[in-house]
């Protein structure tokens, strides 16, 4: 891994000057146009782009570690975490271009034709509460063009006009050689979750804090948000260079994902880990009253979490209000879908009892938990989700963050002494940029 990796002066001056650029934003719509029946140029000029975005990205995040307030920079496991995302970002801006003749290059700088044009992308609602004050500033300066996304906009970039062309080897073996290095980047930022909450952790106890501040909490959004970014790209990037083609997929979004399919299974997946925990024959029962046939373009991972957690939440809570023994008569869950002309919304009601108005506040902040406090297993290299029934207190601010990247929402409204209902939007026309911290 990165044990004896440190950071050089020269590699922190390379680090300073990409975080200076701004990041460049994708919409769901744009990578499934994309990304329709890639060509080997195509892919090229997708692997061009990451080459570009990656760093830029990775540089903002280092360089954010690296300052973080109360010194919780100073942590073991911050250092950690800010030492993968600078070997990351050096192997990536040493990674060795590709020579081509000069009648590639000339193919790869035609731009795209007008009845192909990839859509532009929509500002996500989100991206304003993420963008810190520093940085908002500094990018609407550099962003001639005022659309938010890169001086350059995304519809312009990310093409190659593969018409009649033929590819050579090299081109191919770019590729692979590039999504190589993006697996391997991806594997090492596997634990980033838990091994930045074994930080937070590390500072509460050396702080004795007993919750997080909200500059603290505020940066955890930022620094997750663009974790997801970019995993989403890296495992977009690897899916279109790899998978076999499938008519309901392009790389990991699925055109047709079906809403009633994915909840389902998260219902199936919930229930089997409340019953492995309580030991029960039986968990409390879940209804789901959705349209089987409803689909629209997601990313069936991102949903399928939110909905598991969310679920597990529900279950615990009835569980622990009625009572391991009550098996036969605990009250269903109702989960309802509906289809509106923006949204697809998800409800999930239960009767677990409800959460008092004074804590409401608090279940969308990093470690907050209403179960025993307990520590982070050393061993715990599961992703951001896979946690057991109850987690260490991410579950609620990781699903927002999932649903809020395409321009989504979470929310949820509480009858204390009855139940929950939490309200999952999700932007069914895809049409949103990712929300950029």
């Amino acid at each position: 891994m990165s044990a004896g990796f440190r950071i050089s002066p020269a590699l922190w001056d390379k680090i300073h000057h990409f975080a200076s650029f701004p990041q460049t934003g994708v919409s769901l719509q744009q990578m499934v146009l994309f990304g329709q029946n890639p060509s080997q140029g195509t892919l090229l000029k997708a692997s061009q782009f990451l080459a570009e975005e990656l760093p830029v990205r990775l540089a903002h995040r280092v360089k954010e570690l690296d300052e973080l307030p109360h010194n919780l920079s100073a942590m073991p496991s911050i250092k950690k975490v800010k030492n993968w995302y600078a070997q990351s970002f050096e192997e990536l801006i040493t990674f060795p271009q590709v020579i081509l003749p000069a009648n590639i290059r000339q193919a790869l700088m035609v731009s795209r034709p007008d009845d192909v044009a990839l859509p532009e992308s929509k500002p996500n609602p989100f991206n304003d509460p993420y963008a810190n004050a520093h940085n908002q500033h500094h990018h609407n300066h550099l962003n001639g063009n005022g659309n938010g996304n890169g001086m350059v906009p995304m519809e312009r970039r990310y093409y190659a006009n593969t018409n009649n062309v033929k590819w050579p080897p090299e081109v191919q073996d770019y590729n692979k050689r590039f999504t190589k290095l993006l697996e391997h980047i991806k594997s090492r930022h596997d634990p980033t979750v838990t091994t930045v909450a074994q930080g937070v952790l590390e500072w509460k106890r050396s702080q004795n804090a007993k919750h997080i501040g909200l500059d603290i909490q505020a940066w955890l959004d930022r620094f997750y948000l663009s974790r997801i970014g970019i995993r989403f790209l890296i495992g977009q990037h690897v899916a279109l260079n790899t998978q076999q083609a499938h008519e309901d997929y392009v790389g990991i979004i699925c055109t047709k994902a079906n809403v009633h399919d994915i909840v389902q299974e998260a219902i199936e997946n919930s229930r089997f880990v409340c019953e492995e925990h309580y030991a029960m024959f039986k968990g409390p029962p879940v209804q789901l009253i959705c349209p089987k046939a409803l689909t629209f373009p997601y990313v069936p991972g991102h949903l399928s979490h939110i909905c598991f957690e969310l679920l597990k939440n529900s279950l615990r809570a009835v569980v622990e209000r009625y009572g391991v023994d009550h098996e036969d008569h605990f009250p269903p869950i109702k989960v309802v879908v509906v289809e509106g002309k923006e949204d697809i919304t998800i409800k999930i009601s239960d009767e677990g009892g409800g959460i008092p108005r004074s804590a409401i506040p608090l279940i969308w902040t990093y470690m907050y938990t209403t179960m025993e406090s307990q520590g982070i297993d050393s061993n715990f290299q599961a992703s951001d989700f896979k946690a057991p029934m109850a987690g260490f207190g991410y579950g609620l601010p990781l699903s927002r963050l999932y649903a809020r990247y395409f321009g989504g929402d979470l929310r949820l409204i509480s009858m204390d002494g009855f139940g929950t209902d939490v309200y999952i939007h999700l932007n069914r026309l895809s049409s949103s940029r990712e929300p950029l911290p």
